[in-house]
């Protein structure tokens, strides 16, 4: 059971952990060669890290893992809240680095769950040997660079300290969670859970009357599914998302198989495609080009596709322009009213405050058919906040609701969370908290100036969340393998985005950005939903191609905008 004392974040073991884990941890062999010095350091053991020791481990580099949950699969071992699966398709949602992988593993539904996804996980792991480089169940407290020695100390949870020429950040974009800061959560008699922190035994919800506090798209997988089992279930909303249907089913063996058979096709189109996603062909028309009867056909038609992505790219200006926007918006609402029998209901559920597709598009199984539901009630928490909790459940706009259990689907700090938990300092001490107090700055999403050989995964300046993550993963590993090999070739020792390398691609993605509707909408993409956080707007929004073309024109130019120094005598 996870309650307020038993909360951990993304950085910390739980509590609970074996001892027979902590044993086998202690016990793994020696991976530096004797010297006491790795060559890298990777932190997180999810689709980033693992694909990322693999690359390591294949260059014979002598790499250790640092992980803080039980077992490899990052987001996906976290993840384990009823109704969790993946909104991109299972067969792109994938690794294509091994042809072998990807003709081998069978996928059995169209969007996997969370169980076939951490399955998977383990797969690879196991199929690559890559649990020997792995520590588990360990923290990392720090990450800070000596530059007489030019290493990182990494020091982990317990005091051990490892020291290592190259320091790689997989931690994630979605791994640190949040619980709002409300009062009197501490008096709570019931039980309460965050989504991300979900017991791995489940929780039986039979008989129980259960609140759920947040709509987004872990909330909106959550409902259909405790609904269907709790005796109520009371949904506390304060922001409505635009949900389209996510219409699962089990893969038919003879699509897969040909499917399976124009993977490198299909690979190459997603590498230089909008999102990364093959699927998703690029629109040719505005809203405004077609009629308005072609326009309603061709929603009925992206809404009977049962995935979010289509509505996406079914026009040209659909997030540039607010008009046309809004002729998206509104046939959801229509869609909508459609399907909530009750009118109150669907006024709550469509008051949307934001355009459709500037905040992440969710896809849900029955979510609106659920409201239909007796056991089923829809509070409003924007004119109503949540006050108090108290013993018997919480406070909402003067008016007391008794739960035996409490959900948060509250989300995460995003994309800078989980290494805003690390104190990570570069040259001069500087902490990359301090540097990062107005918003994160990165070259590239990849590395940040006067933070030698310190590189992120899927970072904020990148694609990331606004793509096909695993395949932006990919992108990234690649290229910082890459880059090691090269600069090992050349006798570079350190590499270090330029600082003024730095600000321009900030600039830059910024100027993609402004023209969208993403930048006038509060969301977990800007850190609104965070407070304190700065609201900067940190996806790179100008496309999987266009930036791939960007990172592999750079490597091309002597890595440009980096600064490369040589091995000294010292350090040789």
């Amino acid at each position: 059971m996870a309650t307020g004392h038993e909360f951990t974040s993304v950085g910390q073991p739980q509590r609970t952990q074996k001892l027979k884990r902590q044993k086998t941890n202690m016990q793994q062999s020696d991976t530096t060669g004797g010297s006491g010095i790795l060559d890298a350091v990777v932190v997180g053991a999810g689709f980033a890290g693992l694909y990322m020791v693999k690359r390591l481990a294949d260059q014979g580099r002598t790499v250790r893992c640092i992980e803080a949950a039980s077992d490899v699969g990052g987001t996906w071992y976290w993840n384990k809240y009823p109704g969790a699966q993946c909104d991109v398709e299972s067969l792109e949602y994938s690794y294509g680095f091994d042809n072998a992988l990807q003709q081998d593993w069978h996928w059995t539904e169209r969007f996997a769950r969370q169980p076939e996804i951490l399955a998977y996980a383990r797969h690879v792991a196991d199929r690559f040997n890559l649990r020997r480089h792995i520590r588990f169940d360990t923290r990392v407290e720090s990450a800070v660079y000596d530059e007489s020695s030019r290493l990182w100390q990494v020091t982990l949870a317990g005091g051990e300290t490892l020291r290592t020429r190259i320091c790689i950040m997989g931690t994630g974009n979605l791994t640190a969670p949040r619980v709002p800061d409300i009062p009197g959560l501490d008096r709570f008699k019931g039980r309460w859970y965050h989504s991300s922190r979900w017991p791995n035994e489940g929780v039986d919800f039979t008989g129980m009357r259960v609140a759920l506090i947040g709509t987004g798209s872990t909330g909106i997988q959550i409902t259909p599914v405790v609904a269907a089992q709790a005796a109520h279930l009371t949904v506390f909303q304060r922001s409505p998302n635009f949900v389209v249907p996510g219409i699962n089913r089990d893969l038919d063996p003879q699509h897969v198989r040909a499917y399976k058979a124009t993977y490198p096709e299909t690979r190459l189109v997603a590498k230089h495609s909008q999102y990364g996603v093959a699927g998703m062909l690029p629109p040719t028309q505005s809203a405004f080009d077609v009629s308005p009867q072609e326009r309603q056909a061709r929603y009925e038609k992206m809404w009977g596709f049962g995935s979010h992505t289509p509505f996406l790219t079914a026009f040209t200006d659909l997030l540039l322009d607010q008009k046309a926007n809004d002729t998206a918006a509104d046939f959801v609402r229509g869609k909508v009213r459609e399907i909530v029998k009750d009118p109150k209901v669907a006024d709550i559920l469509t008051a949307f405050d934001h355009p459709l597709g500037a905040r992440r598009l969710c896809a849900g199984n029955n979510y609106y058919e659920t409201f239909n539901r007796p056991n089923v009630t829809l509070v409003n928490v924007k004119p109503a906040p949540i006050e108090t909790f108290t013993e018997k459940g919480l406070v909402a706009g003067g008016v007391e609701h008794e739960f035996d259990i409490v959900i948060f689907a509250t989300g995460f700090d995003a994309m800078t969370g989980a290494l805003r938990e690390i104190d990570i300092r570069g040259r001069g001490n500087q902490s990359l908290n301090d540097k990062w107090k107005d918003g994160p700055a990165t070259y590239l999403g990849l590395m940040i100036a006067g933070f030698p050989n310190l590189f992120i995964i899927t970072g904020p300046g990148s694609p990331s969340v606004k793509s096909n993550v695993v395949l932006s993963i990919e992108q990234h590993v690649d290229w910082i393998s890459d880059c090691l090999a090269a600069l090992d070739q050349r006798g570079i020792e350190t590499i270090e985005a330029d600082a003024q390398a730095e600000a321009n691609w900030v600039a830059h993605v910024n100027e993609v950005a402004a023209p969208t509707l993403y930048v006038k909408t509060d969301s977990w993409y800007t850190g609104a939903n965070v407070p304190g956080k700065p609201k900067v707007f940190m996806p790179y929004v100008g496309g999987i191609g266009r930036y791939r073309k960007i990172c592999d024109e750079v490597a091309a130019d002597n890595y440009r905008g980096f600064v490369l120094r040589p091995k000294t005598p010292a350090t040789a």
